[in-house]
């Protein structure tokens, strides 16, 4: 039996390896996305389900508060798993399916940014609202994992973590926002720390 030493750097080994077989000509052009939607005054709307959802709603606080310090235009980015009342009567009056594409209905215009997290890249509620974010003149983003599942065949960028372990698959999504959101801070030349 492994003792709990040796089960993390067994752990972190096998993170460090799968981040090594990242593609980064597709995180480049995430990066490239997001800072298009911001010159060009767009939202980026953000969403997932359970560890997706909790990684959208940091990418959302990190862009949003760490990228516009001491410049005059911010970052918009809306994560649409944030409003728990909104989440839950588009679930009980309509279904679960819908909860993320009623409300881009509301609020999205041709020309944003609609990025979403799902690690199987199946759930119906991120595939139904990709979908219309789509056909409504979006770009659109999956971050992934295992093969990417359905969501990287519908998105503009497909971005896969190469695991089939959701929880080293939730990790490296955090690591790629945080990434973003530094190489972003980087290229604005936003200098105070967050």
């Amino acid at each position: 039996m492994l003792t709990f030493r040796e089960f993390g750097v067994q752990y972190l080994e096998s993170l460090c390896r799968i981040i090594g077989n990242l593609d980064l000509n597709r995180f480049e052009r995430f990066v490239d996305a997001l800072l298009a939607a911001y010159d060009n005054n767009r939202t980026i709307f953000v969403m997932g389900n359970g560890g997706s959802a909790a990684t959208a709603s940091h990418f959302a606080c990190d862009i949003n508060k760490g990228c516009g310090y001491g410049l005059p235009r911010k970052f918009r980015m809306l994560c649409l798993n944030d409003s728990i009342p909104t989440l839950l009567a588009l679930s009980n009056d309509i279904g679960y399916e819908s909860v993320f594409v009623e409300q881009l209905k509301v609020f999205l215009q041709p020309g944003d940014t609609v990025v979403a997290f799902s690690g199987s890249g199946n759930s119906p509620n991120v595939l139904e609202a990709v979908s219309y974010a789509s056909g409504q003149g979006a770009f659109t983003i999956g971050i992934t994992g295992y093969e990417g599942g359905k969501l990287a065949a519908l998105v503009h960028l497909d971005l896969i973590v190469p695991s089939n372990d959701m929880q080293k698959i939730e990790d490296i999504h955090v690591i790629l926002c945080h990434m973003a959101m530094q190489a972003i801070r980087s290229r604005l030349g936003v200098e105070k720390s967050c």
